[in-house]
Parts: structure tokens; sequence; C-alpha cells
């Protein structure tokens, strides 16, 4: 694997310049980490890339991913087999969260579901959810980051961004990772003003719930919405609206769209103006 990873790492390197990722296959791209395909022994893995990390934050990221599987397994929930491997470059250290392609997404899954299937695995998912968040462990639970395994347990698959807190109530993730990617004039307000609101949302049962139902709509699952806003609402005080979700997910779309165009600029910046390398793949346009 370590090999695999370092070629792996070599292309992306050559995606970064060229912007031509034919040597590459991206599955999909996330807050903090770009989703990488690779094959090893004709077995298939997911390589999350997550961004440079400054020097002696590793260990700390390792001790984060550690407390949250921890804290997961607890309360229940399956993660995906995951390992952290590091590869070594010309710069900081790369860290790849390498995780087998063994479960069925959940959203592929309920894309063929009857209305009676669909209401069943909506009421066991929020259960799930409901049951596990509080102030101190939080959960992305978009339809997205759940698999189904042999069983048709349900298996969380967002495993590197560690949502769990200490004692005092302060992250054990290092939340400069959320603001890597953002241009550096933004971050210092970022960090400020809205990291401490957007982080709140993965440890309210309410707040991940909406997220959930108004990324359906994302995955073109809106058969899917009524069922998961009937078990929400069972567990949930006030009640998720129909409208909110709408203005949720208007929201979220304008607001990534911002965010990829302040990224895409920024890229723009170091590359022509700067004469820098630009360490971040970005997806094309996005069709919400």
């Amino acid at each position: 694997m370590k090999q695999t990873l370092i070629d792996l790492e070599q292309r992306v390197d050559d995606a970064l310049v060229t912007d031509d990722r034919s040597g590459i296959d991206v599955l999909g791209y996330g807050e903090i980490s770009t989703v990488l395909g690779a094959t090893v022994d004709g077995r298939s893995y997911a390589c999350k890339r997550l961004p440079p990390f400054p020097p002696g934050a590793i260990d700390r990221y390792r001790a984060a991913c550690t407390a949250y599987l921890v804290a997961l397994g607890e309360r229940g929930i399956r993660t995906a087999t995951s390992t952290i491997e590091i590869v070594e470059t010309h710069g900081d250290p790369v860290i790849y969260c390498v995780q087998p392609i063994e479960d069925r997404l959940l959203a592929e899954h309920l894309r063929g579901a009857d209305p009676d299937e669909a209401a069943a695995i909506a009421r066991r998912l929020v259960s799930v959810i409901a049951n596990a968040i509080d102030s101190r462990l939080g959960l992305d639970a978009q339809i997205s980051n759940w698999a189904l395994d042999t069983d048709d347990g349900f298996v969380y698959i967002d495993v590197t961004t560690p949502l769990i807190r200490d004692e005092a109530g302060d992250e054990m993730l290092d939340t400069d990772l959320f603001l890597a990617s953002l241009p550096a004039f933004l971050r210092p307000g970022v960090r400020r003003f809205l990291l401490p609101e957007i982080l709140g949302h993965y440890y309210d049962a309410r707040a991940a719930l909406l997220d959930l139902i108004g990324n359906l709509k994302k995955e073109r699952l809106d058969n899917a919405i009524p069922a998961f806003l009937e078990e929400a609402n069972h567990v949930v005080d006030p009640p998720i609206t129909g409208k909110e979700i709408s203005r949720y997910y208007r929201s979220d779309a304008v607001m990534w769209e911002i965010l990829q165009r302040l990224r895409r600029t920024d890229r723009w910046w170091q590359r022509t103006i700067r004469r820098r390398g630009y360490p971040f793949l970005l997806p094309g346009k996005v069709d919400r």
C-alpha cells in the first residue's frame, strides 16, 4: 500500500501542475479531503487525501481519529475499516486515510428502494444519529457518508473529520484543517466568526438531520425525503418543515458555489501572480 500511495501522490502532483486528471481516479470531494481510488492486489480502496499538515500536527490528528472511532463504537456506530498512512514528499508530509471499498453506499441503495424500505431505513438511521450526537460527539450525518454492510447494517465512512471534543469542550481536531483550502485572507474571519457555528451544527441532532435531508435533495433522492422528514420530526423540536429544507438546500448550494469560486480565484492568483504551486484538487462545475 505504501508504494501505491507514493505513486498516487506523484500522479496527484502532476495533476496539480497540468490540470490533467486522467492519471487519477477522483471518487469525490469532502470538506477537508479529496477521495481518490486505488487498486492493490485486485482490491479497491478509497484513499482520502488530506491537506498538508504542519510539523507536529500529525500525532494530534491520529489521537483525535482514535478517540473518535472509540467514541462512535461506544455509541453503537460501526465505522469503515480505516488506516492512516503518511506519504513523504518534497514538502510537508501528506496524510491519506485509506479504506477498503467493501460496502454499498446507502445513497445508491436508497435510489432503488420502494417507499416501505425507504421508511424502514429512515427509521433506523434517524434513531442512530439522534442517539449518537451530543455536545461532545458530532456526526456529519449526510446520506453520502453512510454505507451498508452485508447484513444491511449502517457503516459510517466519514472518519477523516473526527468531530469530538475534550472534557473542556474544545475540539480535538485541529480546526485549521477546515480552513486550509480557503484563500489566506479569508481564514482569520472564518475562524473567528463562522467556524464555531459551522462546527456546532455537527453536535446538534436537529441541525445534523436537517443537513441529512437537504443532502437527499443534492443526491436526487427526493423520493426518500418524506420518510426521513417524518422520522426526524419524531425526535426533534421544533419540527423541520418542507420550506426549511428548501431554504437550507438553496443556502448550502449558494455557499458551496461561492466557496468554489473563491478557491478557483485563489488557485489562479497563486499560480499566475505569485508563481507558486496550488496544493488542492478542486472539483469542476457541480450540478445542484
